[in-house]
């Protein structure tokens, strides 16, 4: 029997294992809309914004592992994805979009709501193609799932024009996937795993710095044996949180920017660096020629692109990170006999001064709310067994701070694009596929409003998610930066009309709560998380807090500010004046 390219797009959706689409309905794909309406295997969400749509595939994909699924018309709703497909370009997110076109023959013509997304797509999609032939619509689609959730994972797209999805032909699934051009990489080299073996072995200082690929290859357990085993600390990049547990004694936190003084310290005092599914991002690095001065440095990653290229790595190792961390391992279980916690008791107990030396900390307040406080709280109540979504800027640094994440698929965050408006469509498809699990978007005024409209997604769908929003009534972390480098010149920073979080909760059909003091705090957490309904939670905090410590831009690691320097500068200057 011959199928319309429609029915064929549904019928390989399910045979992909697909559950869920995110999307927004418009002309040239209502065919496709249209068998959704009595579809019992595919829930289709009806997000308020393609963005929404976007991050809201994003979140679910990054909750689970599993590829989210985006459907969005032509034009404007396939433009309206871009901004969502570059968030998950940059986190090697498997997001498959589809976006509607105009009938084939009218591509080109300026056609109404045409766009060529093929075209606007290329730089910031893995893969992405224009089906031109019904023919071809099965096997295209199965390529295209193969190629966001094999080798390094990103987001692909796929563009329909209306006659191919209109156009009928016999539906064959293809057994398998054979793309000539793409093989990645999954086994390292032996060799260069052995010869990484020997140089820990040989390391005084080493140190691992855990990426988001320890996430995405699923190799927390392996890494967590990998550091246990020879007694080498663990620092981790913003994405890769969570890969190992924020509370182990080997932890050392974040690195980077906004990192903590004792992984920054302990990169820079290295003699070896075990770089794992990281890139070397400059927000990591700071100033390159200043990094890590004195270590060697073993990179191991599935993507041969990302090794190299920001900077100079003394052993490759190209592979999944749980292949080759599990190759790693025996090789030191067999062939290296050394008294592991010998070799590295005075490293361990440099970084452990370091740690008692410079912890996380903020000043305390009784009159008014610390953000680092709300945060704080959010993780005593929730033991960590939450997923944390966040925005960006200041919250999304608290957030990696101040929670500790002992989990992988725990903090779902927008690291390379540093994408504002991202937490909350982000939380609604982690719910979505965590219904039994809490899922809480640590926000701010200024990023929550970016995607406000998905609220009302939330709620029609009846998915608790619970948005503490961090109300400083600025755009925080460009106010510090205007703070301290641009002579404390506010320029359109400051968010002269903020709405009412509470009313607009309530606007929607959520629960509204708000705390103006530190006393307040804990009480409307434990009322937000008690209730089964979505809930946006207005902490008024102090606007003048910045995010310590900070690494200034260009600078190397450890050439840290830190907060108790600003209140001395302080009172230098009020005793001057």
């Amino acid at each position: 029997m011959k199928l319309s390219g429609a029915e064929i797009i549904l019928e390989s959706l399910k045979k992909l294992g697909v559950k869920h689409i995110f999307g927004y309905p418009g002309g040239v794909i209502l065919n496709i809309f249209d068998l959704l309406h009595d579809d019992k295997d595919l829930k289709l969400i009806l997000t308020r914004h393609e963005q929404g749509a976007v991050h809201a595939a994003d979140g679910y994909a990054r909750a689970t592992g599993r590829p989210g699924v985006v459907l969005v018309t032509s034009g404007p709703g396939a433009t309206n994805t871009v901004t969502g497909i570059a968030t998950a370009s940059m986190d090697s997110i498997p997001v498959v979009v589809l976006t509607g076109q105009v009938p084939t023959l009218l591509i080109g013509n300026d056609a109404f709501q045409e766009a060529d997304i093929v075209g606007i797509t290329r730089p910031c999609t893995k893969y992405n193609i224009l089906c031109k032939d019904v023919k071809e619509l099965s096997i295209q689609l199965k390529e295209l799932f193969h190629m966001a959730t094999t080798g390094r994972p990103g987001p692909v797209l796929m563009d329909l024009p209306k006659d191919v999805t209109s156009a009928k032909t016999e539906f064959i699934w293809p057994e398998k996937v054979d793309i000539r051009s793409y093989n990645p990489t999954y086994e390292g080299n032996r060799w260069m795993i052995e010869k990484a073996a020997h140089e820990i072995a040989k390391a005084k200082k080493p140190v691992i710095i855990a990426g988001g690929g320890c996430i995405i290859s699923e190799a927390s357990h392996e890494l967590r044996e990998f550091a246990e085993l020879t007694k080498v600390p663990v620092t981790m990049t913003l994405m890769g949180l969570g890969a190992f547990p924020g509370t182990h004694d080997l932890s050392l936190g974040m690195l980077g920017m906004h990192g903590t003084f004792y992984a920054n310290s302990s990169v820079q005092e290295s003699d070896l660096l075990i770089a794992i599914g990281m890139r070397f991002d400059d927000r990591v690095t700071g100033k390159i020629d200043s990094f890590a001065p004195h270590a060697k440095i073993v990179h191991i990653d599935i993507d041969p692109t990302s090794i190299r290229k920001n900077v100079r790595v003394d052993i490759p190792i190209v592979g999944d990170v749980k292949n080759v961390l599990t190759v790693l391992n025996k090789v030191l279980k067999k062939d290296i006999k050394e008294p592991w916690d010998e070799i590295r008791k005075a490293w361990l107990k440099q970084i452990a001064l370091w740690k008692k030396e410079r912890p996380l900390t903020y000043t305390w307040d009784e009159n008014i709310i610390k953000p680092q406080f709300v945060v704080e709280k959010i993780y005593e109540l929730t033991k960590g067994d939450a997923i944390i979504t966040t925005e960006v800027g200041q919250n999304q640094m608290w957030a990696a701070q101040f929670y500790k994440f002992d989990k992988p698929r725990r903090l779902l965050t927008s690291g390379g694009l540093g994408t504002m408006g991202y937490g909350m469509p982000a939380a609604i498809g982690a719910q979505l596929a965590c219904p039994d699990k809490l899922v809480i978007d640590i926000a701010g005024d200024g990023s929550i409003q970016m995607n406000i409209q998905e609220l009302a997604t939330a709620v029609i769908y009846k998915l608790p998610i619970k948005v503490a929003i961090l109300k400083n009534r600025y755009l925080g972390m460009v106010r510090q930066w205007q703070e301290l480098f641009y002579q404390e010149r506010y320029s359109h920073t400051n968010l002269d009309v903020t709405p009412d979080f509470v009313e607009v909760a309530h606007a929607y059909g959520a629960v509204g709560l708000r705390a103006t003091k530190p006393s307040e705090v804990e009480p409307v957490l434990k009322e937000a998380f008690k209730v089964k309904r979505p809930v946006f939670m207005d902490f008024v905090v102090d606007w003048k807090e910045k995010v310590y410590p900070m690494v200034p831009a260009g600078a190397a690691i450890d050439n840290m500010l830190f907060e108790e320097k600003e209140k001395k500068t302080e009172k230098k200057l009020k005793a001057v004046k």
